[in-house]
């Protein structure tokens, strides 16, 4: 999906809706969790948008449960 980037763009974490309620988290930009949600509204679960840069997001994808960090590890508040 292409989608003209704006200015300031925001990133969103969700979990993954693959064959449980509990798959994977995921990261992608806010146009992107926009469209998902218009094409299958509520399909997948948000952890967290208004996420203001891609690693930032990619912790908090790695540290919430359903993450892949490594037991222990937590991402620091803000």
């Amino acid at each position: 999906m292409k989608h003209q980037p704006s200015s300031i763009e925001f990133w969103v974490v969700f979990k993954m809706k693959l064959s449980g309620p509990e798959g994977p988290n995921a990261v992608c930009d806010q146009a992107e969790w926009d469209e998902m949600e218009r094409l299958n509204p509520g399909r997948h679960t948000l952890v967290r948008s208004g996420i203001s840069s891609e690693p930032e997001a990619e912790r908090l994808a790695r540290s919430a449960p359903g993450g892949t960090a490594p037991k222990g590890v937590t991402l620091k508040a803000r």
